[in-house]
């Protein structure tokens, strides 16, 4: 991690210049949501197949769980899970995004690795628990977001945590996008829950305030800063959604 005085370029004037109140515009026409019972056999498909069926559930946190877990957790450490890493390769047209101006969420690509966190959940109502999760990062099927139970490493040895990871199938797959084509999405796009700006500048600044330096999100974040300060000078139309 770099020095204290190395301070975030995108800031809350920023988000404000970006957030937009909006309504949620609900699911894209024709998709097939997730019932009770699909969240039921997931959860289920996952305690299956877990191998440290004694130990309390772990969840790899790398983007929102950091900042907003919305499930209660004993305890957290760091963790690294090699052979993935965090990339804004979901495309979305609903929560940060909308149908005229879609944005970007992040989740876990296969390639390099991702230094995140590690959150162990109670031991108590682990099918509940899971549901939950499932809840709030799964929406649609097939879902663009998949869990699965990763290796990762921590200063107490290998643990195995649950994790999201993209599904290169999903028509939301929006693959490896250079920087700066990210940074303008981030930079417009907003939704009924935020803007794509403040899940990253929320994000940055979780991983920082836990030694965490993700060298591409710093990066991003000068980006997005430097072009919501470009369009602030020189605005674009937004759609007209009247």
């Amino acid at each position: 991690m770099q020095g204290a005085l190395d301070a975030l370029s995108l800031t809350a004037a920023h988000i404000a210049k970006v957030h937009r109140p909006l309504p949620d515009p609900g699911p894209a026409i024709g998709a097939s949501i997730l019932t009770d019972a699909d969240y039921a056999q997931m959860a289920r498909g996952l305690l299956d197949q877990r191998d440290e069926r004694r130990g309390p559930i772990r969840l790899f946190a790398y983007g929102s769980l950091i900042w907003k877990p919305e499930i209660a957790h004993d305890r957290e450490c760091p963790a690294l899970a090699r052979g993935w890493h965090r990339s804004f390769c979901l495309r979305i047209s609903r929560f940060r995004g909308t149908p005229e101006v879609p944005g970007l969420m992040m989740a876990l690509d296969r390639g390099g690795q991702c230094r995140g966190l590690l959150l162990d959940l109670p031991p108590e109502d682990p099918e509940g628990q899971l549901d939950r999760i499932l809840r709030r990062e799964c929406t649609v099927k097939p879902t663009s977001n998949m869990p699965r139970w990763l290796r990762v490493e921590t200063d107490q040895g290998p643990a195995q945590a649950l994790g999201f990871v993209i599904n290169r199938a999903s028509p939301n797959y929006a693959g490896r996008m250079a920087l700066a084509e990210v940074a303008e999405v981030l930079a417009r796009a907003c939704g009924h829950w935020g803007s794509g700006a403040e899940y990253l500048l929320n994000t940055v600044g979780g991983l920082e305030a836990r030694g965490i330096r993700d060298g591409r999100l710093w990066q991003l974040q000068r980006l997005v800063a430097a072009a919501i300060d470009r369009a602030d000078a020189d605005p674009l139309p937004l759609p007209d959604r009247s």
